[in-house]
């Protein structure tokens, strides 16, 4: 299998591994030109339309991100590089790169495969979930290379490495870095890895046809190391502070005025989708508590039938609250 990603790079892992496990404000590395030239421009070439379908955000709403999720089927450039980072090849070399053993691509590239973001996007800072909703899988690490032609950094669309999104704005340290074609960022899956991207102001507003495109391409593990543990959790996303010049005696203009609205219904319907999860939850183990009750009668029933048989076989008026229970049980696992 041929390799995608420059040769150069294969070159004394160990080196990339100290800047990879020295970096601030958490482990990362950037890796310009990152396929061969060739490769590259075919993934740019092959990058799949916008699709309104698919750019749903978190509120049902149309918005300005659109991912594809199926890379295997976005043409050959795409399939190549599904192989290609499946390949014993590829993920021993990221192991090398980052001191990870055992690492696992996602043939389901849950949150993964093409990004395309348009103008008026952005994503606030955030860690990722932190287990594959299907296989259990510890997410280790994120791996997003851009494949946007032009891009200027007046444009925004930076991603940013926080320190922590909760300490005053003064102390949260934030290294950003720009979406520039073929450059590729590495960076850890911990509860730690705080990272989002500042808004897209493109010079034509939404009738500007330019965006940031990338892939985006996560791969896990069996185990994680004591310290990396947690619960399992959702992505958790933490509301961005207020602009640095609105103070205290600041006379707001009519753009203020907007991107403060904007803010604060941000930050409702992000409190009404944790509203929405906790009610959902609540519902759960109320189910699961009236479940638990009527096994609990059903028990008891059973028991009380054989307590009236006395000694000797279960006849047949005793096997009813047996078959019931069973037939119950056999209800609830098969849904």
């Amino acid at each position: 299998m041929p390799n995608l990603i420059r040769d150069e790079y294969f070159e004394a892992p160990a080196t990339r591994f100290k800047r990879y496990d020295k970096a601030k404000p958490f482990r990362h590395l950037v890796l310009d030109d990152f396929f061969e030239p060739d490769y590259a421009e075919s993934l740019l070439e092959e990058f799949p339309a916008f699709d309104v379908e698919k750019a749903m955000n978190e509120n049902g709403e149309i918005g300005a991100k659109c991912v594809h999720d199926n890379l295997p089927k976005l043409g050959k450039p795409y399939r190549a590089l599904d192989e290609y980072i499946q390949s014993r090849e590829f993920l021993g070399w990221l192991e090398r790169l980052t001191g990870i053993d055992e690492l696992v691509y996602d043939p389901d590239y849950f949150g993964g495969g093409t990004h395309e973001n348009r103008h008026g996007q952005d994503l606030d800072p955030h860690v990722d979930f932190n287990k594959h909703p299907k296989t259990g899988l510890h997410r280790r690490l994120n791996l997003i290379v851009y494949l946007n032609r032009e891009w200027d950094d007046e444009w925004g669309g930076a991603i940013e490495f926080h320190k922590d999104p909760r300490l005053p704005p003064e102390q949260n340290e934030i290294e950003y870095v720009q979406p520039k074609f073929n450059r590729a960022v590495l960076f850890e899956t911990t509860h730690w890895s705080w990272h989002g991207f500042e808004r897209i102001n493109l010079p034509e507003g939404d009738d500007d046809q330019r965006s940031r495109k990338s892939v985006a391409l996560y791969f896990y593990s069996k185990t994680r190391p004591p310290e990396e543990q947690t619960k399992p959790h959702s992505t958790i996303y933490v509301e961005r502070p207020l602009p640095e010049h609105i103070k205290a005696g600041t006379e707001l203009s009519e753009t203020d005025y907007q991107q403060l609205c904007g803010l604060l219904s941000r930050r409702d319907r992000h409190l009404q989708r944790l509203y929405d999860n906790i009610a959902d939850q609540s519902a759960h183990i109320e189910d699961l508590i009236a479940q638990r009750d009527r096994a609990m009668e059903m028990v008891e029933e059973l028991r009380q039938a054989k307590s009236s048989q006395g000694p000797g076989p279960v006849t047949e008026p005793g096997d009813a609250p047996r078959g019931r229970l069973r037939r119950w049980i056999s209800r609830k696992l098969n849904g």
